[in-house]
């Protein structure tokens, strides 16, 4: 691929509180809402050409959580809560309502139309938009006395929601978006102990055979997409809601797998800190493939050293070709809308050093 993004992000950044206010009031007319979050999305977008980064989000502002644009566009998803999940990190008692399965699965309507629209009439660069994968809701959304009456096993709900992602992924392609992005934190499941054994014992699937299923889904979704110039890329992240994590271990559990199967151009790999394991895995990635390191944590607010990113870019780079390498966050800032434990500068000043840090290794944010 010809495209690099060697400066990449995750496309979600902070909310402003007067956003987030407007939203918790009901008496503030829904056209004040939208034009905040306009708004809200030139800001972003100004704030991201400003660090020379040439890949643009709306900072997933009209979002209430990173895969609600799902929820809003389908029949059959109840906003409640969802599979319970032990958080850990700086916050607690986190419980946001991702939705359940109560009906049905059916498209009511495109996922990101109304984004795309606002990106490319004010974008002055490539667009990234990001999207669920279909892997997230059988994990999360499969709620069994709730959702057993319509899907008899999670494996019934995953199959029902490949369709609505492909379409909208082929949707995007067609519309000449030139950046796709999967956000897939279940990957996670398979690198961690605990949830390996959720898999087993509550949604009654052997952990390998339902690896098999994820990356068989996420092909489909991603199958005929491969044109127009569109990078196609996922993102494996360990939990991110208000600074908090759910999985830890290495990408060794399923590296050589998911590395050589997944029909991605481009994987954006958590390695925030110790929980994300060792760059060793990396020697089994295809050397066709562009891997970006997410070594800059959206979690906290201290700022990292660019010295040590850099120094953690050539270690990687013991493992996987240097030229084929890019460096990011590890996630979003706010995969949910209150977003992670750090102010608006404080996040823009990691953006920044990510640019930098791109500069000082490849010469270019590009």
């Amino acid at each position: 691929m010809a495209t690099s993004y060697r400066a990449d992000h995750l496309g979600s950044f902070l909310r402003p509180a007067s956003l987030l206010k407007a939203r918790s009031d009901f008496h503030v007319p829904e056209d004040q809402v939208r034009a905040l979050e306009d708004r809200a999305a030139l800001d972003i977008i100004r704030k991201q050409q400003e660090l020379g980064f040439a890949i643009f989000t709306d900072g997933e502002v009209r979002r209430a959580t990173f895969m609600s644009d799902f929820n809003d566009a389908v029949e059959g998803m109840s906003d409640q809560e969802t599979v319970h999940r032990n958080w850990q990190g700086a916050a607690s008692g986190v419980a946001t309502p991702l939705g359940v399965a109560t009906g049905k699965i059916k498209a009511k309507r495109r996922m990101t139309a109304h984004e795309t629209v606002f990106l490319k009439r004010h974008s002055p660069g490539d667009i990234k938009m990001t999207l669920p994968t279909a892997n997230q809701f059988p994990a999360i959304s499969y709620k069994r006395g709730i959702s057993d009456a319509v899907y008899a096993s999670p494996s019934a709900l995953l199959w029902d929601i490949v369709p609505v992602i492909k379409a909208e992924v082929n949707a995007l392609v067609e519309e000449g978006v030139k950046y796709i992005q999967l956000d897939a934190p279940r990957y996670s499941y398979y690198c961690d102990p605990k949830w390996r054994e959720f898999i087993r014992t509550e949604m009654s699937m052997d952990p390998d055979a339902a690896l098999d299923e994820a990356i068989r889904a996420d092909n489909e979704c991603l199958a005929g997409a491969r044109r127009n110039g569109a990078v196609l890329a996922i993102h494996l992240c360990r939990g991110n809601n208000r600074s908090q994590w759910y999985a830890e271990g290495g990408y060794d559990a399923i590296a050589e797998k998911m590395f050589n199967t997944l029909d991605v151009d481009r994987y954006l790999l958590e390695y925030e800190d110790e929980r994300s394991g060792s760059f060793e895995p990396l020697r089994l990635m295809p050397r066709d493939k562009q891997v970006v390191l997410g070594i800059v944590s959206s979690k906290v607010a201290a700022l990292e050293s660019q010295d040590a990113m850099v120094k953690r870019i050539e270690e990687a780079a013991k493992h996987f070709p240097l030229d084929q390498m890019a460096v990011s966050p590890q996630c979003g800032f706010a995969s949910t809308a209150p977003g992670n434990l750090l102010s608006e500068d404080e996040q823009w000043a990691k953006m920044k050093l990510v640019a930098d840090v791109a500069r000082q290794v490849w010469g270019t944010t590009t």
